[in-house]
């Protein structure tokens, strides 16, 4: 629990490095004014064309500054993208806000209008303000993590990704989660995590809600469940927030080690044509574009050398110089192109031209005079 609690406060003041905003709102659905905390991400600009994911949190009277923390840490180190994270207090509404009639078992009377202040309130403005994509996620924790999964029965929900932390599932809400997601026709990830030391009658719920998932036979369904051990009904929010975020985010993450021997290394038509796709499936299913990474031009650069793919090398060099003019990484993997067509002149000829260059992550000037010496050893 101690460890639990470290990480927490590590993540909270990493966040201290975004723009958090703490406001009021005047609701006409709710017919009363909430407080909404905001964070936005670092070096956050108004006037730029990026358009970042949403994130939903509600109880964020507690439940924010975990996400928030989680969320530029990630970003942070570029296993997701920048987002901006919306918490709605609920300390002293909570009750009303998430109440469903115990007939129906959908939201009714306070319950209805907290609903609709979501949908029709609450993401129009900050839609309005801030430079979001459609890419949105809710998050709820026990009773506000069941009423999240009302949003799934619209014709279009709003919201394409669902984190549930120990809900309290109304009844039938497992069965009518499972037939909706049988059907949904746009990619949704749908995330539930519990604990070995959850509250008994919740854990039985959501273990019976996992295993009628087990028929949902969608591809359009990105399902994960987690049942953490040594953690109870409160500590599996600091276990179950990061998990739930890098499975939302597993295709944005840059080239690791699996994927590189796995899909770039076996990809039929080449590396560099995988990487084309791995971009372009990032830009479908999350609706903004990634700017291509450095990591992710070295795996290909390595694949394409060990594979002795020079369509690959040159497509490459020509993508290095489009997106990073002005970085040494455009005049180092030009040159690694004309080095290994043999063409030593202009291979030299880009190397020595980086050294003018910026430095980048991976590649430095003794980097580029290494080279430089090596081609002039062989003449």
């Amino acid at each position: 629990m101690q460890k639990i609690t470290l990480v927490l406060l590590f993540l909270i003041s990493i966040s201290m490095g975004a723009q958090v905003i703490y406001q009021p709102f005047d609701s006409e659905k709710l017919g009363e004014r909430r407080e909404l905390k905001i964070q936005l991400p670092r070096n956050y600009d108004p006037e730029d064309k990026i358009q970042y994911p949403l994130i939903i949190v509600l109880d964020g009277d507690y439940l924010f500054e975990p996400f928030a923390g989680n969320a530029d840490y990630q970003a942070y180190w570029g296993e997701m993208p920048k987002a901006i994270v919306v918490g709605v207090n609920q300390r002293n509404s909570r009750e009303k806000d998430l109440f469903y009639d115990k007939e129906i078992y959908f939201p009714a009377h306070e319950g209805a209008s907290f609903f609709e202040f979501i949908g029709m309130e609450l993401i129009p403005y900050i839609e309005s303000k801030y430079n979001v994509s459609n890419f949105r996620i809710v998050a709820g924790h026990d009773l506000s993590a069941n009423f999240i999964n009302y949003y799934l029965f619209k014709d279009f929900p709003i919201f394409r990704a669902f984190i549930l932390l120990s809900p309290d599932l109304a009844p039938e809400m497992a069965v009518r989660v499972q037939e909706r997601l049988s059907t949904i026709k746009t990619d949704t990830f749908y995330y539930i995590a519990t604990a070995d030391n959850d509250i008994v009658d919740l854990k039985e719920k959501i273990v019976s809600h996992n295993a009628q998932m087990g028929a949902v036979n969608n591809p359009k369904v990105h399902y994960r469940f987690d049942d953490f051990q040594d953690a109870d009904h409160y500590s599996l929010v600091g276990l179950g927030i990061p998990k739930a975020l890098n499975e939302i985010f597993s295709l944005y993450k840059p080239i690791n080690k699996q994927e590189y021997a796995d899909l770039v290394m076996t990809y039929p038509e080449g590396p560099f044509k995988y990487l084309e796709k791995k971009y372009a499936d990032i830009k479908f299913f999350y609706g903004f574009e990634k700017k291509v990474v450095e990591n992710d031009i070295r795996a290909v650069a390595a694949a394409a050398l060990k594979k002795d793919d020079r369509d690959a090398l040159r497509d490459l060099s020509r993508l290095a110089r489009k997106e990073f003019p002005d970085s040494m990484i455009s005049a180092y993997y030009t040159g690694m192109y004309y080095e290994n067509e043999n063409n030593l002149k202009k291979a030299l000829h880009n190397y020595q031209q980086g050294l003018l260059l910026n430095a980048s992550d991976f590649i430095d000037k003794d980097m580029l005079l290494d080279k430089i010496y090596t081609i002039k050893d062989k003449n």
